[in-house]
């Protein structure tokens, strides 16, 4: 006759899958816990990567890619010289989020700011311009920008370049500001206004101090980008490693 005598190998063999799936379950645990913190991280890194000049609006692509890509970049190019120019003209009085969305418009209509080719525009050529719902339609605003261009060129005879002209006025290097707040921004420097000054006395039109400092702002001349602005740090690293 068989006797069943107990022993403690089927409560163990019982337990294992219990075990198993505690162990299993406070592994998941700690995964869903480290994937939180490496996430919680991450979102904090990219949102202090991310920290942008408060005048940003971050619904608008266009402004957005603007700020993170070309604003207060150091441009040496003397057609963007020109496009920086005119279109900081064209701003005088209105939203430059507006701007923006004419620049392709602008870059057709004055053939890709090829200041040679815009200095030649005829009064035919202008009047045309003003039927271009690409562009910002103003009579005064058109005619300068086709006068700055003879002024342009004018200035590249003299010193070669536009570039090499237009750096003097901050000494060859941008100048780094320490913002806080854009209240702190100003509209106009002095060195805008000596720039704005000579300009004009240069035959340049819709180049007034105010300006003549968006024009510095837009290509480098400048940074002002708020200290707290990701693109500051990266511009003043830049502007450091390249010296």
């Amino acid at each position: 006759m068989f006797i069943f005598r107990a022993s403690r190998w089927p409560t163990e063999w019982m337990m294992a899958p219990a075990l198993k799936r505690v162990v299993l379950d406070r592994r998941k645990l700690n995964d869903r816990k480290t994937k939180l913190s490496e996430t919680n991280r991450e979102t904090k890194h990219n949102s202090a990567q991310s920290k942008r000049c408060s005048w940003v609006n971050a619904d608008d692509p266009l402004l957005l890619q603007y700020h993170d890509r070309e604003w207060g970049v150091p441009a040496h190019s003397d057609r963007k010289h020109f496009e920086a120019l005119i279109l900081s003209g064209v701003q005088a009085g209105l939203n430059w989020s507006l701007v923006l969305k004419k620049r392709e418009g602008y870059r057709r209509a004055f053939c890709k700011f090829d200041p040679e080719k815009v200095a030649r525009y005829s009064d035919r050529q202008i009047h045309k311009l003003l039927s271009d719902r690409q562009i910002i339609r103003n009579r005064l605003k058109i005619e300068a920008a086709v006068r700055n261009a003879r002024a342009f060129l004018k200035v590249q005879e003299e010193f070669g370049t536009f570039d090499s002209y237009c750096w003097r006025f901050v000494d060859g290097r941008p100048k780094l500001n320490r913002w806080k707040t854009a209240r702190q921004i100003p509209a106009r420097s002095l060195e805008s206004e000596k720039l704005s000054k000579d300009l004009k006395d240069r035959g340049f039109n819709f180049v007034g101090p105010t300006v003549a400092y968006a024009y510095m702002q837009a290509i480098g001349m400048v940074n002002d980008h708020t200290v707290d602005c990701f693109r500051y740090r990266e511009i003043t690293r830049e502007f450091t490693d390249a010296k």
